[in-house]
């Protein structure tokens, strides 16, 4: 048995005796799919963004920060959207966990609220871009707006990953992953411990996924935006919906319901 398969997944505090359980990759097939899902939908949403949003990075936020500050150096315009893209995600990730908050205090588990919270945040990003037309300046409000929003939702990706789905690689920042996955390797083929190399093997197993997920979906972005424009940002929209319908499928209803603790709370 590995160290995984072994782990028990986590409850979340909440409320006096209860607690809303947090699903494991490991538990079924549909929730190890959902990392690769979500590294789709962050690639795919990158590209597109990049592109159709004159180089805004709406998952690679310090992305912005390089670019922002080359242009400071360079003495040349900084746009708006630039600017506010890192405030507006660190808000969005407290926000976020706020509402993670809240939830636990009805032992409500977070994973499927998180998923369709990023699900509406893309779909208003693609109707806005919508509704702008093709021709819109991507540095007038409305697409300052809808690219905002885009990164509102690759915020509450960011965080879900982290204390909705356990045993989750990152979906978004690939730099860790591909280091991660590196070591990983590495660990298997020269590792000394058996147990150092089930750990990595483990590891890599999740982060491989990942991985290749944004990889495809950087692929998709950029086949798909000089085709469609900015309703490209479909794409990730329709794979936020995918990542909804595996948590479904993987995550019973019965857990959402509250569950009792036994033992000593602590």
């Amino acid at each position: 048995m590995t160290s995984s398969q072994s782990e028990q997944p986590p409850l979340t505090a909440s409320g006096p005796g209860r607690a809303a359980r947090v699903p494991s990759i490991d538990e079924s097939l549909a929730l190890t799919l959902i990392p690769f899902v979500l590294s789709l939908v962050a690639g795919s949403l990158d590209v597109t963004g990049f592109l159709g949003l004159d180089g805004l990075f709406t998952a690679h936020i310090t992305g912005n920060l390089v670019v922002l500050a080359a242009r400071l150096v360079a003495h040349e315009p900084s746009p708006v959207s630039y600017v506010i893209s890192v405030p507006v995600f660190v808000a969005m990730l407290a926000l976020t966990r706020l509402f993670v908050a809240g939830l636990d205090r009805f032992s409500v588990a977070s994973l499927l609220p998180l998923l369709t919270l990023q699900f509406l945040l893309l779909l208003m990003t693609l109707g806005i871009c919508i509704a702008a037309g093709p021709r819109a300046d991507p540095h007038g409000q409305a697409l300052i707006l809808a690219g905002m929003i885009a990164v509102s939702g690759m915020a509450v990706q960011n965080a879900l990953v982290r204390v909705s789905l356990t045993g989750a690689p990152s979906t978004a920042v690939m730099t860790t992953n591909v280091s991660v996955f590196t070591m990983d390797i590495g660990e298997i083929l020269f590792g000394q411990s058996e147990s150092g190399r089930a750990r990595a093997r483990v590891r890599a197993q999740r982060t491989w996924p990942a991985i290749a997920g944004f990889l495809v979906g950087c692929a998709l972005g950029a086949l798909c935006e000089p085709a469609f424009g900015r309703a490209a940002f479909v794409v990730p929209t329709l794979l936020s919906l995918g990542a909804i319908g595996f948590a479904l499928a993987g995550f019973p209803k019965k857990d959402h319901a509250p569950i009792m603790s036994t033992g000593d709370p602590t």
